[in-house]
């Protein structure tokens, strides 16, 4: 609670002996309390939207986020609202389904209080948001702190670090979707190499659609190359330097990228040993030290540290090594 130190009159002293007990006591009655994270977005006329989508949300979130905490609100503005609905085709906030709404609301919801300087610390990670994706598992939140501080790509923090009694409340420009694989793969720009190729593959006539797939239903897991990954590549296949990612054929990409798919929400404790089906062919998993081997008998290493990208369709495990169809 805040102290709001307060000017005393100047009292004669009897009446001051006789009455400072029970005045004092009164004061700390009467004394402001600190707002909890529903009462603070009510007294903001920007957050309307906000606390109607609260209101409007399947279950009790308003109870919740009323509740003890603390939590980490990302507090999209009404005009982050308006655009989502717009984009989505809804007219208003009841055309939302319930669930959906109430699960996007908890893609806002970090358990524990982030300040904005401890984002600005790590500089760029993942989190684990409220929201439930596959097997009930919490969504992944991507951030990156290296230039204000943005989320999944799509949504930076205009006003940071609002306190309330339970918790932080962070005000953001856009309202932040379920994430899918892609989203991912879009929002880190370590994962820009991947975006290139998946846009090669699918530059092909006809397109075999490989965003829009990885975009649906699922779900899927992908073992992510890192731009350095891909950079390793196309100096394996031209150690002079002078091959690009734009130099290999579509087709090609394509057959490659199909290697780093397989179907289900596979998390790290559940990767399994031994032969793998991936839509482009098998290729041999050890779980125990987390190897890929394809057909080449070539090993590429998931990193430990950048496993369980959850998203709504599937999750990501980023890897070290492309892996190749049999040459």
């Amino acid at each position: 609670m805040k102290i709001i130190s307060k000017t005393l009159k100047i009292l004669p002293l009897l009446l001051l002996a006789i009455g400072f007990q029970s005045c004092s006591s009164d004061d700390d009655n009467n004394m402001p309390q600190e707002m909890d994270i529903v009462e603070t977005a009510i007294s903001s006329p920007n957050l309307s939207s906000l606390v109607a989508a609260l209101q409007a949300a399947d279950g009790n979130l308003v109870g919740v986020l009323s509740g003890d905490g603390p939590f980490t609100v990302l507090a999209p503005t009404n005009a982050a609202f308006q655009t989502f609905l717009t984009d989505n085709g809804f007219a208003n906030l009841s055309d939302v389904p319930t669930d959906v709404l109430s699960n996007i609301l908890l893609n806002h919801v970090i358990a524990g209080e982030v300040s904005s300087n401890a984002l600005v610390d790590v500089e760029q990670g993942y989190a684990n948001t409220s929201a439930k994706g596959p097997m009930d598992k919490n969504l992944s939140l991507y951030f990156d702190a290296t230039n204000g501080v943005k989320f999944n790509g799509i949504s930076a923090v205009t006003t940071a670090d609002i306190t309330a009694s339970n918790g932080t409340i962070h005000i953001v420009d856009a309202v932040i979707g379920l994430p899918t694989v892609v989203d991912f793969a879009l929002a880190n720009p370590a994962l820009s190499n991947l975006v290139a190729a998946l846009q090669s593959a699918d530059s092909q006539t006809p397109s075999p659609n490989l965003i829009p797939t990885l975009s649906g239903n699922g779900p899927f897991t992908i073992f992510a190359p890192t731009n350095d990954a891909f950079t390793s590549l196309l100096n394996e296949l031209d150690p002079t330097g002078n091959t690009t990612l734009g130099d290999v054929s579509p087709a090609t990409v394509q057959a490659i990228l199909t290697y780093h798919v397989v179907s289900g929400n596979v998390t790290s404790d559940a990767i399994p040993t031994g032969v793998v089906p991936t839509l482009g062919g098998d290729v041999t998993i050890n779980a125990s030290n987390l190897t890929i081997t394809d057909p080449n008998k070539r090993v590429s290493n998931i990193i430990p540290t950048l496993v369980d990208i959850q998203a709504i369709n599937g999750v990501v495990h980023a890897i070290d090594k492309v892996i190749l169809p049999l040459q």
